[in-house]
Formats: C-alpha cells, sequence, structure tokens
C-alpha cells in the first residue's frame, strides 16, 4: 500500500476591491450576469464571464426549468456559448458568483461538480489552466490558478 497526498491551494481576497482591474472588471460582467439569471424555483442566481485570448468576454447565467433536469448552471452556459461563438479561442479566466435571492450570501461559492467536470475538458483541450475566480455575492473573492486544482484526479478521456 502507498498513500498519496494532494494539495490545492488558492489565493483568498478579502472582496472585490481587491482583485487585479481585469479581473475586478471580469466579475463585474458576472454580477451583472448573476441579476439576470432566471432561478424562480431555487430562489438562487449564479453568474459567471469568462475572459477569451481574442479579447472578448462571454457571459453566462443559470437557468431553471420546472423540470429541474432540463435546467443549465451559468457555467456551463457561458463555456458552451464561448465554445460554438469561438470555437478556436483559449479560456483565459473565469469569474463566478452565486447567491441566494432571499437571504445575504457572502462565502465564496465554488462550481458544482458537474461544472467543474466540463471546465476539466476544455483546460484539457486547450492544454492550458483557466484560472477561476469565485464568490458569493458580496465578501470575500477565492483564486485557483486552475480547474485541476479544483478537481484533482480529474476523469478524462484518457481513461476511455
Amino acid at each position: 500500500m502507498k498513500e498519496i497526498k494532494i494539495e490545492s491551494s488558492f489565493l483568498v481576497y478579502s472582496d472585490i476591491n481587491e482583485l487585479p482591474n481585469d479581473v475586478k472588471g471580469l466579475m463585474q460582467e458576472a454580477i451583472e450576469a448573476r441579476k439576470n439569471a432566471y432561478a424562480p424555483y431555487s430562489k438562487f442566481k449564479v453568474g459567471a464571464a469568462i475572459l477569451l485570448d481574442n479579447g472578448e468576454v462571454v457571459i453566462g447565467n443559470n437557468q431553471e426549468n420546472a423540470a429541474y433536469p432540463s435546467g443549465m448552471c451559468a457555467e456551463r452556459v457561458a463555456i458552451f456559448y464561448a465554445s460554438a461563438k469561438y470555437p478556436k479561442a483559449k479560456f483565459l479566466k473565469m469569474a463566478l458568483t452565486a447567491g441566494s435571492i432571499e437571504h445575504d450570501t457572502s462565502s465564496p461559492i465554488p462550481p458544482c461538480g458537474a461544472c467543474r467536470q466540463v471546465i476539466s475538458e476544455y483546460e484539457i483541450k486547450q492544454d492550458a489552466p483557466i484560472e477561476i475566480y469565485f464568490m458569493g455575492k458580496t465578501g470575500k473573492v477565492i483564486k485557483s490558478n486552475s480547474l485541476a486544482n479544483l478537481l484533482p484526479l480529474g476523469f478524462d478521456s484518457s481513461y476511455l
């Protein structure tokens, strides 16, 4: 038997104002996207903004449906749109913000497992890390240098 140890490392910013200016702007885009999310059932809105290597910023927000599996997370809305519109562009940075419309959400909220898997696919596809910044509606912002940092031992096509 052999033990392996896996470590992840993150930067924690006290709030959005501490972010570098380019990331602050990207997070503002995510905040605006969050405000327009369609979340009548969960009352939990999520916004995402992705900076591409061509300089474009693509946004997404969660879209719910009464038949829950038919909805889509903000991250995947943004990723799939970016891939459809700019298929050759690489994803450089992703900003995420999430929170309840019924109470304050100040803890940083990372991507769900399904979104981590999708982000992983694109990180592997482009053979370059994607910086991920995430926050609640207010408060601290966490930065991960890559999706692999958030999802160690991820599943990819090499297993197929």
